[in-house]
């Protein structure tokens, strides 16, 4: 007996996690390629840690609300303000990280044979949705000459008649780029004129560089967006699943679009009850880790930037915000026919683990996630660096 599995999962791929089951057959591998700031000198907050066990002390450990608790509800929105994002405790639901966030948005929105526009390149989980949603892929490019800013005319050309919604990434993943505001005005014109819905994945907010962070609903006025949020990366918990989507609904343009993802979030019962208690420490209380956090990735940001570019073939755009970086790679300058070749290569030769550029919708170009101490970053540096002129032509 043989069962088949569904057509639509033919495509799915998640090259994040994809290449890791390579690397498992290699010792002492130097790991740049997953953003998780626990495996590295990043710890939780100590005062997240005693409320969401307080709460489970407290027996706080049935089903929650499926939208989420008031008090996280509440407090999501006090830091809502803080952004000039204008929205009440009926506009936030509290979900089991962004990505369900994400999932359960996209559910009640798109039909088989409509689409979204993704960046390119972009996060895999919105390219994994497509296949799972019978939906269209329908990408947009970042451009690398702007500095991986949003390429305005990609993105006219790319809406038609059966788009739904467009993405956007901001802070961007995987390129360590911060949308201009400019450019997010530019786009909500272009949503506006086109009758879609903008998503807008806030996640690595916070962690900006050099600039204030626009969010995106704070100048949205009558378009409507959806924002999505978490503690996973400023909050150091990506294990404990936390997030959120708020809605900025002028004139109540889309209710019977929201009214739909509420029926999804009721079926599936609720997002983590206990640790929803971390929700309003987190963002109500002391943030000094923040600026810790963020002092470690401008050094290491900045590092990053600096020795890619001292490799000739390979070339760094500015980074300004989250922890990646995303070299392009002058394939005529080596010896490999892909940037899949290359990041194999350079893990079976110097045990460095990135991910290939391809695996986020662009070739010719790989992604580092720059959050371990400056020491491995210097040693998988010089290890990229051997690796790269080892394999240079001429």
């Amino acid at each position: 007996m043989v069962i088949e599995y569904a057509s639509r999962t033919e495509n799915i791929e998640y090259a994040i996690r994809d290449v890791v089951v390579m690397a498992q057959k290699y010792e002492n591998v130097l790991y740049l390629n997953i953003g998780d700031p626990n495996k590295f000198d990043s710890s939780t907050p100590q005062h997240m840690i005693d409320a969401a066990s307080a709460a489970m002390t407290k027996n706080f450990n049935g089903y929650a609300p499926a939208e989420g608790i008031l008090e996280a509800r509440e407090a999501i929105v006090e830091d809502a303000k803080k952004k000039d994002i204008k929205c009440t405790t009926d506009d936030v639901i509290v979900t089991t990280g962004v990505s369900e966030a994400i999932e359960l948005a996209l559910s009640a929105l798109i039909n088989p044979g409509e689409n979204f526009l993704t960046p390119n390149p972009g996060y895999p989980l919105y390219t994994a949705l497509v296949s799972k949603l019978d939906a269209q892929l329908n990408p947009y490019d970042l451009s690398e000459e702007n500095n991986w800013q949003p390429d305005l005319k990609s993105i006219e050309n790319a809406i038609n008649e059966k788009t739904k919604a467009i993405i956007i990434i901001n802070p961007n993943n995987p390129t360590g780029s911060v949308c201009d505001k400019n450019i997010l005005s530019q786009i909500l014109k272009l949503a506006a004129k086109n009758n879609i819905v903008v998503f807008a994945d806030e996640i690595y907010d916070k962690l900006v560089f050099y600039e204030k962070h626009v969010a995106l609903a704070s100048v949205a006025g009558d378009v409507p967006v959806i924002t999505f949020n978490g503690l996973s990366k400023s909050y150091l918990v990506p294990g404990w699943r936390i997030g959120w989507m708020i809605f900025h609904n002028p004139n109540n343009v889309i209710s019977s679009y929201t009214e739909a993802i509420r029926k999804l979030v009721r079926a599936r019962l609720c997002a983590n009850h206990p640790l929803q208690y971390s929700i309003k420490p987190a963002l109500l209380g002391p943030q000094v880790h923040i600026d810790e956090f963020l002092n470690k990735l401008r050094q290491r940001g900045a590092f990053t930037e600096k020795r890619m570019n001292e490799i000739p073939g390979v070339k760094c755009n500015p980074i300004t915000g989250a922890f990646y970086a995303f070299p392009t790679i002058n394939l005529d300058r080596f010896d490999f026919k892909s940037d899949k070749e290359f990041i194999i290569s350079l893990l079976k030769e110097e045990q460095v683990l990135c991910v290939h550029g391809s695996g986020f919708g662009r070739p010719n170009a790989f992604r580092i996630v720059f959050l371990p101490p400056m020491d491995t970053l210097e040693e998988a540096y010089n290890r990229i660096e051997r690796f790269c002129k080892k394999h240079a032509i001429g």
